[in-house]
């Protein structure tokens, strides 16, 4: 028997500056067994950055032909494709295609290296590739409970995140910026 995905629920009360988006979000959010908080952590702050009109998470790892979160029109054309993680160049080139726009969210300890490899090929490539502060991003992943309350406030290149069991700060660099 397979094991199930553990279930979390985030109110967010979103305040993004950069974008003039305030919104109350009710997200539910399944971790998929070989995932891990970090991970998870890094796919609701991409949300939440992205925050817009059909927006929302996919089959994630239990699906290796969509991304972590998508924004599909009514007519079911590929707006949005955001990856969290380090994926392959090859995947990255072929959500090109797909997708009008592309995102990838590093988040862990490997950020420096897989950017190091990767960067020339992603150069010429239609996607934006941003790197969230690990350490941050663990200390936010400690915060964690299976309900949650959150407000985050987003400006410029730092979210600040204030849940039931304290406040975090989490920033992130810009390594590739397509408009």
């Amino acid at each position: 028997m397979a094991i199930k995905p553990t279930i979390y629920k985030f109110n967010l009360a979103l305040s993004d500056m950069n974008r003039n988006v305030y919104d109350s979000l009710n997200l539910t959010v399944a971790m998929h067994p070989s995932e891990n908080q970090e991970r998870m952590i890094a796919r609701v702050l991409a949300y939440c950055l992205n925050a817009q009109e059909f927006l929302s998470f996919t089959k994630g790892l239990s699906a290796t032909e969509e991304p972590d979160i998508w924004a599909r029109t009514l007519d079911d054309q590929l707006m949005l494709w955001i990856d969290i993680g380090e994926p392959s160049v090859d995947r990255i080139k072929k959500a090109t295609r797909l997708a009008r726009s592309v995102k990838v969210y590093s988040f862990n300890s490997k950020s420096d290296v897989w950017w190091a490899q990767s960067q020339s090929k992603l150069a010429g490539l239609n996607a934006s590739v941003l790197a969230f502060d690990y350490k941050q991003i663990q200390t936010l992943a400690g915060l964690v409970s299976r309900t949650m309350d959150w407000s985050l406030s987003i400006s410029g290149e730092s979210a600040y995140v204030s849940t039931d069991k304290g406040e975090c700060e989490v920033t992130w660099k810009v390594l590739q910026e397509v408009e």
